[in-house]
């Protein structure tokens, strides 16, 4: 193989299995053999990094308060206003938990190991207003995203984020509440079609008792569980819930389940039902090992074809988190970065429903891709932009991000409230000295190039302003 044609693949492969990859360390990766590469990048991301912003006795504490305070039936003006204070709180370390995934997400040295915890978020899609309960199940799916599929699950079904989102405190014996085994079959296993409604009631029975403690600790509740016999997919048994994630594993139904939804989500969104079948195998093969999952898939010729190269819409957050990357950007005000994903459409830890972002082309409009090709050139020159006259509809759409609009006093602009900063010299120092606008633009797009796009910087003089040029156009959207 050439060393272009390899230099395209490694640059493929950490754009899909990560957010990118600077110049230099392209430049040097790609002298070796892809799958030696793939290996590197699995062993890299073995070590867990967790996420520790949240207090944990803190929010114990304030969790006593609120269980005692909804307790009572008449609060006193006091402890309403205490009351109100708890939740502004943890809505303030929501926010901050947010940022500090993202910010966790730009600077990675194992950005195999950040995609795969992206991957999950949005497989075990999941609200939560407690932070400490956010935390633990987005620390649950970095711990094990890249290990054994049914410890994942196990682990995600018994956090208290989960638990409580789909309403398993309220599943007890005799009145069964069926919300999280139905979801466990339709959307983390099986998919629709695979079960039915008396396995789905079979299996709520086999999850009372599933609930947490006011530490937010699991707990099996033996008196609120049904001990009775349930039939679930033909097996006759006194099932608890492991057995039913145990029965459901067994089924290839599930590792082809699995298998599709990561081939949309690394590959392309119109699967190759081959190509998944053949995951699927070795998948369940394995044991519902993921990391041989991902190097089945990322080792597979297939997954570096023209089809699949440049062909997948970013979704805001690979895109912020990218170009954040690339660049060296810092935020001056960090909280800029949830408005951006709240734009954008993609506010991380607050999924639109327990189905997750549905992805795909539902990530642009022509509202949001005209946004997304304004924030290159907000992020990259120092969170300025010029509003000449009367805004157009795209520039209102900038605007509109930002509740107040500031005026540079220098010059009469009004200046985004953006406020970031790229490190310029630190970019321009990961590439070579005599690499061309043409050569840079080579690497900043997946697509393969345009006649339009070679003309367009064939004349251009600097690798500064074909940066800026290149990311803000439709074409950079891709991956």
């Amino acid at each position: 193989m050439s060393a272009k044609d390899n230099f395209i693949r490694v640059k493929h492969l950490y754009n899909r299995a990560g957010f990118g990859i600077s110049y230099t360390d392209l430049s040097k990766l790609s002298k070796k053999n892809i799958n030696k590469v793939v290996d590197a990048l699995l062993q890299n991301s073995k070590k867990d990094d967790p996420i520790t912003l949240v207090n944990d006795s803190e929010s114990k504490r304030q969790m006593l308060v609120q269980a005692g305070l909804y307790s009572k039936k008449d609060l006193t003006d006091e402890e309403k206003k205490m009351r109100r204070e708890i939740v502004q709180m943890q809505n303030e370390v929501s926010r901050d938990l947010n940022i500090t995934w993202i910010s966790k997400m730009i600077n990675t040295e194992t950005p195999l190991r950040e995609k795969m915890t992206l991957f999950w978020h949005g497989h075990f899609a999941c609200r939560s207003n407690n932070p400490m309960y956010a935390q633990q199940l987005n620390n649950i799916q970095r711990q094990h995203g890249l290990g054994s599929f049914r410890t994942l699950l196990i682990e995600v079904s018994k956090s208290p984020a989960m638990l409580q989102y789909l309403n398993n405190q309220q599943n007890k014996k005799g009145k069964p509440n069926e919300n999280f085994a139905r979801e466990l079959m339709e959307l983390f296993t099986l998919g629709r079609g695979n079960y039915t409604e008396k396995d789905i009631k079979e299996s709520a029975r086999s999850f009372t008792g599933w609930t947490y403690d006011k530490d937010g600790t699991f707990l099996f509740r033996k008196n609120q569980h049904d001990d009775g016999t349930k039939t679930f997919f033909g097996k006759i048994g006194n099932f608890e819930g492991e057995n039913i994630i145990d029965i459901i594993l067994e089924k290839p139904e599930t590792a082809s389940f699995i298998s599709r939804k990561v081939y949309k989500f690394f590959v392309n969104d119109n699967p190759n039902e081959a190509h998944v079948k053949e995951l699927a195998e070795h998948f369940y093969q394995s044991k519902y090992d993921i990391s041989e999952l991902m190097k089945k898939m990322f080792t597979s010729e297939w997954f570096y074809s023209p089809e699949n190269v440049g062909t997948k819409i970013k979704s805001p957050a690979e895109f912020l988190i990218g170009l954040s990357r690339e660049f060296f950007v810092t935020y001056n005000k960090p909280s800029v970065l949830i408005q951006l994903q709240s734009s954008l459409g993609q506010y991380l830890f607050n999924p639109p429903n327990v189905a997750g972002w549905p992805g795909g082309q539902n990530w642009i409009d022509s509202s949001s891709l005209m946004l997304r090709m304004r924030i290159p050139s907000l992020v990259l020159n120092d969170g300025e932009i010029d509003f000449s006259g009367k805004a157009d509809p795209e520039d209102e759409a900038v605007i509109a991000l930002s509740r107040t609009a500031t005026t540079n006093a220098n010059n009469g602009k009004p200046k985004s409230y953006v406020n970031a900063n790229a490190d310029w010299t630190k970019f321009l120092d990961t590439l070579p000295k005599s690499l061309t606008p043409l050569e840079l633009t080579e690497f900043l797009l997946q697509p393969k190039l345009t006649d339009k796009i070679v003309k367009m910087v064939s004349d251009n003089k600097g690798l500064r302003s074909t940066a800026v040029e290149i990311t803000s156009m439709p074409e950079y959207q891709l991956c």
